[in-house]
C-alpha cells in the first residue's frame, strides 16, 4: 500500500501508523494505537529481563594451612553454589614465607576440583595472581539434575540395617610407602 494511502486510512480510523520494520524492504507498517504498542514493547522488555539468567562469581578462600573441616565447609557451600548454576572462584591466598610453598595451595585446589569434578567443568585452571592462587569452576548443567536425582537413592542405600559380624583379630598396620613425586604434583 502506498505510504500516503496508509496514513489517510489510519487517520479515517482514528489510529496511529506505525512503522514496526524499517529495515525490511519495503518497511513493514501497522496501524495501531501508538500508546498501546509502546506499552507492550516495554512490557516485552520487562519480560525478557525477568527470564535472562544472571550468573554471579561466588568466592571461596583458603589459605595453604587450611583444615580438613574447614575444607570440607567450604567445598560443600561450593557443591550448593554450583547447583544453583553460579561460577565458583576458589582462592589461595598466601601470605610472607608461605609463597615459598605454593605446592600447598596447588593440593588444595587440585582436590577442589577433583571434589567437584561431577558438578563443574574447570574454567580457569590454577594460577598465580600475585600473592594468590586461583581458579574458576564452571557449573555443569546436565550433570545438576543428574546429582539431584541420585542423593536420595544414596540415603536409601545408607539407612538399611548391617548385619553385625564378628570382631577380628588386630592386626599390626603395614607402614605406609612414600610415593615418588611426579612432575605432575609439582605443577599443582
Amino acid at each position: 500500500m502506498d505510504t500516503r494511502d496508509a496514513i489517510q486510512e489510519a487517520r479515517n480510523r482514528g489510529i496511529d501508523l506505525v512503522e514496526i520494520a524499517p529495515k525490511a524492504q519495503p518497511p513493514v507498517c501497522k496501524m495501531i494505537d501508538y500508546g498501546k504498542f509502546l506499552y507492550e514493547q516495554k512490557k516485552k522488555a520487562h519480560d525478557a529481563k525477568k527470564k535472562q539468567v544472571t550468573v554471579e562469581v561466588k568466592e571461596i578462600k583458603f589459605r595453604p594451612g587450611t583444615d580438613d573441616h574447614d575444607y570440607s565447609y567450604r567445598m560443600e557451600n561450593a557443591r550448593k553454589w554450583l547447583n544453583d548454576g553460579d561460577k565458583v572462584r576458589a582462592t589461595i591466598a598466601f601470605r610472607g614465607r608461605e609463597m615459598t610453598h605454593r605446592e600447598l595451595g596447588g593440593k588444595i585446589l587440585k582436590k577442589l576440583t577433583a571434589d567437584l569434578i561431577d558438578l563443574a567443568d574447570v574454567e580457569v585452571y590454577p594460577k598465580m595472581e600475585g600473592y594468590q592462587m586461583f581458579t574458576i569452576f564452571n557449573p555443569k548443567k546436565a550433570k545438576v539434575a543428574d546429582a539431584k536425582k541420585a542423593t536420595p537413592e544414596v540415603v536409601e542405600k545408607e539407612e538399611k540395617p548391617v548385619k553385625a559380624a564378628k570382631p577380628a583379630a588386630k592386626k599390626p598396620a603395614a607402614k605406609a610407602k612414600a610415593e615418588p613425586k611426579t612432575d605432575e604434583d609439582e605443577i599443582f
